[in-house]
């Protein structure tokens, strides 16, 4: 009974939060009107609407609230309304993601961003996509994490002019437990079942140090083999408390 009432005041929490105007402006403008009444993607808090001229698409069934902006599911409760969408490429959702507070989404008109089942950025994050980033099922990062795929400006080797590629995709694996103030950018891979520390800076393609892994620093590398968050004992809390 006790763990009930818990779930009935989280709901209502979330549902007392939410903003209706911007809720029922995204969804009826990115939506056909079939999916945009069952208003599958919710707002809470502030938010900037800086460019609405992108593609939203939703995988598999959809259902109300299954996409939280701004979701009061961490232990901060104050939102700074610095929360904003730049949205002029293509983001797609394939299940239930949430959003902390005080978010940055910026997606280039040439831009693909793809969220996973349970895929989650935490208040304060920053996600900048100028080509692709995509983010496994429950890729999960902390407060404070950026993914960005690009330098915005052009870099040159000075001795030969050789010209570096400016974007490359990022590609974050399934169950990814992904830790505050983590930094990941262009051309970042990481397997299934990577664990990323606090304040680490991830440039490259991790995955041929296989699953379950611990990788940190400053570039970010293996720390140790063997460990992973315990997804099993978790999986039924994460999907009965974060789902609306």
């Amino acid at each position: 009974m006790r763990a009930r009432l818990r779930l009935l005041y989280i709901q209502l929490k979330f549902y007392y939060s939410v903003n209706w105007i911007k809720t029922l402006y995204f969804n009826f403008k990115k939506f056909p009107f079939n999916i945009a009444k069952k208003l599958p993607v919710f707002f809470y808090g502030s938010v900037k609407f800086t460019s609405l001229s992108g593609e939203v698409l939703i995988n598999g069934p959809v259902r109300r609230a299954m996409i939280g902006f701004g979701q009061p599911y961490e232990m901060n409760t104050i939102h700074k309304g610095i929360a904003e969408i730049n949205l002029s490429g293509k983001l797609t959702f394939n299940g239930h993601v949430q959003f902390g507070k005080d978010y940055f989404i910026y997606i280039k008109e040439s831009g693909f961003c793809e969220f996973g089942h349970m895929a989650s950025i935490a208040s304060n994050g920053k996600l900048i996509c100028a080509e692709k980033i995509s983010l496994g099922n429950y890729a999960r990062l902390g407060s404070e994490c950026q993914l960005i795929d690009t330098n915005f400006h052009k870099m040159i080797n000075s001795e030969n002019g050789e010209i570096y590629k400016m974007t490359v995709p990022i590609q974050v694996g399934n169950y990814n437990f992904i830790s505050n103030r983590v930094s990941i950018m262009k051309g970042t891979i990481t397997p299934d079942y990577c664990t990323i520390a606090s304040n680490s800076l991830c440039t490259k393609d991790y995955s041929s140090l296989g699953e379950n892994i611990l990788i940190g620093g400053i570039p970010a590398k293996l720390l140790k083999n063997n460990i992973s968050r315990d997804w099993k004992g978790e999986l039924d809390d994460l999907d009965r408390w974060l789902i609306v």
